[in-house]
């Protein structure tokens, strides 16, 4: 898999939900932080206005902006900055629905808001540099001819939701993890700052580091050195370590341990593969020397990591929030 597909595999988990929504003014909705989440606003018809709460100024939205909020934080949608917010006792992205389609206030006179919202459950203890390296809110403002991609998949996701049919179960969970994956390229194709150097958005657009980054997450089990990822990259071992380091924030078999980690941290939680599989897959010829690397990076034993994440995930199956 390439670097962003890999993360986004890594650190989703349970169901993605969605919902188009009718926003009849006046109207004004809160939409709390939530750890663990990340979230989007697509406008779909009309326009509103988002503040950021904590405080901020208030940003204008119209027909086909973008906002993702990739770290969960809060935030408010109003049709007037003047008109308070709601608490959440209406959300549309209860956690029980898959996807909905709601209607809030009266519909008196005049055009309704039409957005369409969707939210991602995320492992924090498998949270990624890349994701970390976003900021609060991703503003993706609509323009002519641009992103045709991404106005595709919000398009198709709207039609399911508003006719669901056969294999819409099926089709809204991946049109939402593509919706996702066209944000966040969106970003980083034309993040300004990618340019500077450093940070992942940098990583990604260099033909070398980038180069390594998916030698890496394609066999992460390899006997990777500095020596063969520079080869990878075309540049020499100084080189290379020098500038793997400035741009990631970490050299480069420091950041090999910790993917290994982290892709064993999910083969222990999604499957019963056994340890002295993960080991092996995760580039450890013995199960010991896994265990104790497992052990320092989580301050747990595999097996106990295994058993204490399948024990949360049936108490989530039997207990919904």
């Amino acid at each position: 898999m390439d670097v962003l597909s890999d993360v986004i595999a890594i650190m989703r988990t349970g169901r993605p939900r969605s919902a188009r929504v009718q926003w009849h003014a006046p109207w004004g909705q809160r939409f709390p932080s939530a750890l663990g989440s990340a979230g989007f606003q697509v406008i779909l018809q009309g326009s509103c206005w988002l503040t950021p709460l904590g405080g901020g100024t208030p940003i204008a939205l119209g027909v086909g902006d973008v906002v993702f909020f990739p770290h969960g934080h809060g935030y408010g949608l109003a049709d007037s900055p003047a008109i308070p917010l709601a608490e959440p006792d209406c959300d549309p992205l209860d956690d029980a629905a898959l996807y909905a389609s709601a209607s809030i206030g009266q519909p008196l006179h005049g055009t309704p808001t039409v957005t369409l919202c969707g939210g991602y459950q995320l492992a924090p203890s498998r949270a990624h540099p890349l994701l970390r390296d976003l900021p609060d809110m991703v503003h993706l403002p609509a323009r002519l001819g641009h992103r045709a991609e991404l106005r595709a998949a919000v398009d198709l996701l709207a039609g399911e939701l508003d006719h669901p049919r056969l294999g819409t179960d099926t089709i809204v969970p991946a049109l939402l993890d593509t919706l996702l994956l066209y944000i966040l390229r969106a970003w980083f194709d034309e993040h300004p700052e990618r340019s500077t150097g450093t940070g992942w958005a940098a990583a990604l657009a260099d033909a070398a580091i980038s180069a390594a980054l998916h030698a890496i997450h394609r066999d992460p089990a390899h006997h990777w050195t500095v020596a063969t990822l520079a080869a990878e990259a075309g540049l020499s071992r100084a080189a290379f370590s020098k500038r793997f380091t400035t741009m990631i924030g970490q050299p480069p078999l420091t950041y090999l341990t910790w993917w290994r980690m982290t892709t064993a941290a999910r083969l222990l939680h999604a499957s019963d593969t056994p340890l002295s599989q993960v080991a092996a897959q995760t580039g450890y010829t013995s199960e010991f020397a896994f265990a104790n690397a497992f052990k320092r990076e989580y301050g747990t034993a595999p097996g106990r990591y295994r058993r204490h994440g399948h024990a949360r995930t049936r108490n989530e199956e039997q207990h919904p929030a």
